[in-house]
């Protein structure tokens, strides 16, 4: 018998685990603050720099979320928040954190997680997370991603829990005599609507991301997609077939189609200008970034399409993630006991908390913001249930456009981005998505060998 579309996705969720499943967050005499309180006097005057939203975002954005901080303030008036406009990059990320300059309260995928507790790079918060009333009811396989080996929580499940889409250009699909209404399901379905759209509109009809760490990232998506792996284990998989034939897609649509337009140099803020811009019929990426692309891109929600990315191959699945809040190793007991107040207030708690979720709404609504954009549960199916129905009068992204996503998922199987040295594969496997991008005679072969060669020295030096 079919499940229910909100058992589905916690199974999706839970399909996200590592390992086995938690033990619910210990009590407030954990480590983490040692003898010290782990609560906030409220007679104690504190500052908390936090990450806020991307770089060039809308004014209408920005206003929500000051109206967010100006609420957080009136709830707590001892502690002021300063956002900072934030986007996390593989290529900076680590110097940013070395040389102090990232927030207090910052974000970070959960690929990094593991790296950064091992490095003693973020706080432990595990006394700071328990003293929340919902604190044993997040998803536990979500959970591990942030957890040391000695069981504590040190980053927190926060936002952007996704499976990777096909995002397309419903306008451009009209143009080129498709129907925005049947997007593709097979990846020679996506070459063909490529083509049609390159040559009838002159836009690229597919793009593919390919430096910072994203080409490798949506390679691997694309890996997975035809039942391929990056790894296995601590071996490094590069030259499966999967991967090949992924590269062998983005060559034709390069060289033999003209389908991919001039531009082959993006990143993930990059792409997602051009196709809000209608630059792009058809890329891959994680099924949240329509929020991004209102907030920072100003897309018109009528050109919007999301669907399932073709599968093929009986191992085929696909990539999931998501991000998590961290707070600085530097912080103190006080700034720490306040990022987890605004940890709660900005990602969390509208999650668990009926009037919290129509504020959040509210505020979101009034800004012209978007809200029930599809994501995947950071708690129980229950509870996500229940959030939903919170917000259903006040959702106002395009659903209807996104149902050959939404309708599919849940069937899906998810598969988690290659454990170790995740970035650093991903990096190795950028230059070959831009040589095959760049140079009709690359050697797709030869380039995976070096690249595989390259990525195993990263995962033997993280194992």
């Amino acid at each position: 018998m079919k499940k229910s579309r909100t058992t589905l996705a916690i199974a999706i969720v839970g399909a996200l685990a590592l390992g086995s499943t938690l033990g619910a967050c210990g009590s407030s005499d954990d480590k983490a603050g040692g003898s010290e309180s782990t609560t906030l006097d409220p007679n104690t005057k504190v500052t908390l720099n936090v990450v806020g939203l991307l770089p060039g975002a809308k004014p209408e954005a920005q206003k929500a979320l000051a109206d967010e901080v100006t609420d957080f303030q009136k709830e707590n008036p001892n502690i002021t928040v300063k956002t900072h406009d934030y986007e996390w990059k593989a290529t900076t990320f680590a110097a940013d954190l070395a040389g102090g300059t990232l927030p207090t309260v910052f974000e970070i995928p959960f690929t990094d997680g593991k790296t950064l507790i091992a490095n003693q790079q973020v706080s432990d918060m595990q006394a700071y997370l328990s003293q929340l009333s919902y604190a044993s009811n997040f998803n536990k396989n979500l959970l591990q991603y942030g957890q040391g080996p000695d069981g504590h929580i040190y980053a927190i499940p926060a936002k952007s829990i996704y499976a990777v889409g096909l995002h397309y250009n419903r306008d451009l699909f009209t143009q080129a005599g498709l129907d925005p209404n049947k997007p593709p399901t097979t990846w020679d379905e996506v070459r063909t609507d490529a083509k049609a759209i390159a040559d009838k509109t002159g836009q690229a009809g597919f793009a593919q991301m390919s430096k910072d760490g994203t080409g490798g990232w949506q390679l691997t998506v694309d890996t997975y997609a035809r039942g391929g792996r990056v790894e296995d284990g601590k071996k490094a998989t590069l030259t499966n077939d999967g991967t090949k034939a992924a590269l062998q897609f983005l060559k034709d649509l390069r060289w033999t189609d003209n389908s991919m337009g001039a531009n082959f140099n993006y990143d993930w803020s990059g792409i997602n200008q051009a196709f809000a811009a209608g630059k792009i019929g058809m890329y891959t990426s994680g099924q949240d970034v329509y929020t991004s692309l209102v907030q920072t891109n100003n897309i018109n929600p009528k050109t919007y399409g999301l669907t399932m990315i073709p599968l093929t191959g009986g191992d085929s699945g696909v990539l999931g993630g998501g991000t998590m809040a961290a707070v600085s190793v530097k912080a103190s007991n006080v700034e720490k006991a306040a990022a987890v107040k605004w940890i709660d207030y900005h990602y969390l708690r509208k999650y668990t908390n009926q009037d919290a979720a129509k504020k959040n709404a509210e505020i979101m609504v009034a800004s012209k913001q978007p809200v029930g954009t599809p994501e995947l549960p950071i708690f129980s199916q229950q509870q996500y249930q229940q959030y939903q129905d919170w917000i259903k009068s006040y959702v106002n992204v395009p659903l209807d456009q996104m149902t050959t996503f939404t309708g599919k998922v849940f069937d899906a199987k998810l598969v988690n981005e290659p454990a170790i040295a995740t970035q650093d594969v991903y990096k190795s496997l950028d230059t070959v998505v831009q040589a095959v991008l760049t140079d009709k005679n690359a050697n797709i072969d030869q380039l995976l060998t070096d690249a595989n060669t390259k990525a195993q020295r990263a995962i033997d030096s993280a194992g």
